[in-house]
């Protein structure tokens, strides 16, 4: 088997193919995810907090300047309220993956909670059974 159509049949498989389809849906959750953090709930805690803008929350360890050549040289920050936003935006997708899982665990309990009937015995064995039977009379 050639490595392009072992390739082929790889990528075909039911598996990959939903894999690639979680990772972009996956991408765009995160994209509205991070849309909805950095404009509606963090502007919305800021104004609650006082005013504060989190994107702008930074502990600045050296100012910028201007090197002998001229050139500016950005200061060196620390930018924690970067970080709080991202710690939000974690905290959202988690919980979303927390209910979607529950929610595919809760509909697993619901098919396992209906037994399967049990089979219907074959012939051999309801002659067998009646023979039995027979002889402990």
């Amino acid at each position: 088997m050639g490595m392009v159509s072992e390739f082929k049949e790889f990528a075909m498989r039911g598996n990959v193919v939903d894999l690639a389809v979680g990772v972009v849906i996956g991408a765009a959750f995160g994209k509205i995810v991070a849309s909805l953090v950095n404009d509606i709930i963090m502007p919305a805690i800021g104004y609650v907090v006082g005013g504060v803008n989190f994107s702008d929350l930074a502990f600045e360890l050296k100012p910028a300047s201007v090197d002998a050549a001229g050139a500016e040289v950005a200061a060196v920050m620390i930018k924690y309220g970067a970080f709080i936003q991202t710690i939000v935006d974690f905290l959202i997708i988690a919980f979303a993956i927390f209910v979607a899982v529950k929610v595919i665990n809760s509909l697993k309990r619901k098919e396992e909670a209906a037994p399967a009937a049990p089979a219907e015995p074959s012939a051999e064995v309801k002659l067998l059974t009646e023979i039995r039977d027979a002889l402990k009379r």
